[in-house]
């Protein structure tokens, strides 16, 4: 019972559920190539699963979360249309003072500051209207022209390990931690337990 190694049972086994938890973790992204290892094949479950995880997260995010009539809905709330009238007033503006004296200087010599008023008023109405319209259309185009379950899949599939493995770590790095946390709890008071069997 004076066996140093005996008392220290809680420390070891926290030990023990420390590295196996962190050899664990790193094994979701290592070894990133397939090792033979005594007639077994080994890889990180993330480099060995890329492709797959890539085409659900390519579903997911082309189903569940970018959706283009939301994005057009967006786009034609009138607050968003209303922001951008400042500048198109501005462009109507230097379309009337300066670009109609260029292109038409005989036209311009007779239009007053009245008549250019008026001007830029019924083109300021009719861009309303006719804005939402171009919106629609554009977003229905796109819709029909970019594949985004493509594009995410793609994209995630090409990811570098590296690359990969920066980003999952970066995100779930508290859960990490968490888990090597419960693992030495866990593994110490397993190691109380054997402690207290072992004195009965």
């Amino acid at each position: 019972m004076n066996n140093i190694v005996f008392w220290l049972q809680p420390i070891i086994s926290a030990f023990i559920g420390w590295i196996t938890t962190w050899v664990a973790i790193k094994m979701l992204f290592h070894p990133r190539k397939p090792v033979k290892f005594l007639g077994l094949i080994i890889q990180g479950v993330f480099p060995k699963r890329q492709r797959m995880v890539a085409e659900q997260l390519g579903k997911v995010v082309a189903r569940e979360l970018i959706h283009f009539d939301e994005i057009a809905a967006q786009l034609k709330d009138p607050q968003q249309l209303k922001d951008l009238t400042p500048t198109i007033e501005k462009h109507l503006d230097r379309f009337l003072h300066v670009k109609l004296k260029e292109k038409l200087p005989v036209i311009s010599m007779f239009v007053g500051e009245s008549t250019i008023q008026k001007l830029k008023d019924g083109m300021l109405e009719e861009i309303e209207v006719l804005l939402p319209e171009i919106i629609n259309q554009y977003t229905t185009s796109l819709s029909q022209k970019v594949d985004i379950e493509k594009i995410v899949t793609e994209k995630v599939a090409n990811y570098s390990s590296d690359k990969l493995e920066e980003i999952l770590q970066s995100v779930m790095k508290k859960e990490f931690w968490f888990l090597e946390i419960v693992a030495i709890a866990l593994g110490f008071l397993i190691g109380l337990i054997q402690l207290g069997i072992a004195l009965l």
